[in-house]
C-alpha cells in the first residue's frame, strides 16, 4: 500500500503491483462510468425511448424523443382524453451501451458479412492495415536513412531541414487532390497520404536522435580510426539503435491518426468507409465495435513492439 501511494507523488516510483494495479484501473473505470451512464437512467437518459405510440399520430414505436417533447405529447393526449404514449428513459441513438457494442463486436467476426468492405468489420480493417504498412514502410524507407545522415552530416542538415520544416507545417489532406490526380482513385493515394503525414516529421525527430548520441563515442571511435561509413554503421547506428525504434513506435502512432483522412481519398475504402456507412444508418454500435478495433489494434501493436524491444536492446531497457 505504501508503495502505491508513494506512486501519486511527483517524481515518485511505481513498482510492479502498483504498476498492474494502475494498468487493470486504467481499462475498467472508464467502462464503468460507460456502464453507468448506459444502465442507471437516474445518471443522464434525457431521452424516451418509445414503446407504445398511443394515439399520437407522429409517434412510432422504437422511436426516440427528448424528454420535453415526450411530456408535451403526454399533456396534449391527456387534455384530448386520448390514449397517452408510452417509453422508458433512454440515452441518445449515438451513445449505445457497452453490452451492445461488445454483441456488435463479437458478430462481426463470429459472423462476417461478404460482398464489400463497407459491410464487414474484418474485411474492412484487413484493407486499412495495408494502406497502414505499406505507407509506413515507404516513409521509414525514406525518412530513416535520411534522418540519421541529417543527424550525422551538419552539412545535409542545413541542406535538407529547412525545406523539411516548410513541409511538415502543410497539412497532410491538403495534398489530396494531388495525390489522386498524379496516383489515380484507388489506394495509391492514400497510402500517399500516411507517407506525407509521417515522412517530414519522421526525418525531423530521427535526426535529432541521432545528435543527441554520446560525443564520447564518436571520439573514441575516431581515435581508434574509425571514420566514413564505417563510423556509421559500427558506431553511430548501433548507438542510436534503442531510441531509433522507440522512435518509430510512436511515429507508427501518427501514421495511424492519418488513416481515416486518407481512406476519404479517392474510391472511399477500409475501415473509415464501414465507420461513415454505418453512422449514416444509425447503427452505432457498429461504429464502435470499429473504433474499438482500431484501439485495440494500435495498443496491441505498441505493447508486443514494446515487449520485443526488452529482447532486442537488453542494455538500455529503460529507454525502451
Amino acid at each position: 500500500m505504501k508503495s502505491f501511494t508513494s506512486a501519486w507523488k511527483l517524481y515518485g516510483k511505481v513498482d510492479g503491483s502498483s504498476r498492474s494495479i494502475l494498468a487493470v484501473l486504467a481499462i475498467i473505470l472508464p467502462l464503468v462510468a460507460w456502464s453507468a451512464v448506459s444502465y442507471l437512467p437516474f445518471l443522464w437518459h434525457p431521452q424516451i425511448l418509445i414503446t407504445d405510440a398511443g394515439d399520437e399520430d407522429y409517434l412510432e414505436t422504437g422511436m426516440r424523443l427528448n424528454r420535453a417533447d415526450f411530456g408535451k405529447a403526454v399533456q396534449e393526449m391527456q387534455a384530448h382524453g386520448q390514449k397517452v404514449p408510452q417509453g422508458i428513459p433512454a440515452n441518445p441513438v449515438y451513445l449505445p451501451s457497452p453490452g451492445n457494442v461488445l454483441s456488435a463486436f463479437i458478430n462481426a467476426f463470429t459472423n462476417p458479412v461478404g460482398g464489400g468492405t463497407e459491410k464487414s468489420i474484418p474485411q474492412a480493417f484487413w484493407h486499412s492495415i495495408q494502406i497502414i504498412f505499406w505507407g509506413f514502410v515507404i516513409s521509414s524507407a525514406i525518412g530513416v536513412p535520411l534522418g540519421v545522415m541529417c543527424g550525422a552530416l551538419p552539412a545535409l542538415a542545413r541542406l535538407v531541414e529547412p525545406s523539411v520544416d516548410f513541409f511538415r507545417y502543410l497539412p497532410a489532406p491538403a495534398f489530396g487532390a494531388l495525390a489522386v490526380a498524379i496516383l489515380g482513385i484507388y489506394d495509391a493515394p492514400k497510402i500517399a497520404i500516411i507517407v506525407i503525414g509521417t515522412l517530414f516529421q519522421q526525418i525531423l525527430v530521427i535526426s535529432n536522435t541521432t545528435r543527441k548520441l554520446d560525443f564520447a563515442l564518436i571520439e573514441a571511435a575516431r581515435t581508434l580510426g574509425a571514420k566514413g561509413p564505417r563510423l556509421l554503421f559500427r558506431v553511430v547506428v548501433p548507438g542510436i539503435l534503442p531510441d531509433l525504434y522507440r522512435d518509430q513506435r510512436i511515429l507508427l502512432g501518427w501514421a495511424w491518426t492519418y488513416l481515416i483522412v486518407a481512406e476519404l481519398i479517392g474510391t472511399s475504402s477500409g475501415i473509415t468507409w464501414f465507420i461513415t456507412q454505418q453512422a449514416r444508418y444509425q447503427h452505432f454500435d457498429n461504429v464502435y465495435a470499429a473504433m474499438a478495433l482500431i484501439g485495440i489494434a494500435g495498443l496491441g501493436t505498441d505493447m508486443l513492439l514494446g515487449i520485443l524491444a526488452r529482447f532486442l536492446f537488453t542494455w538500455k531497457r529503460e529507454n525502451v
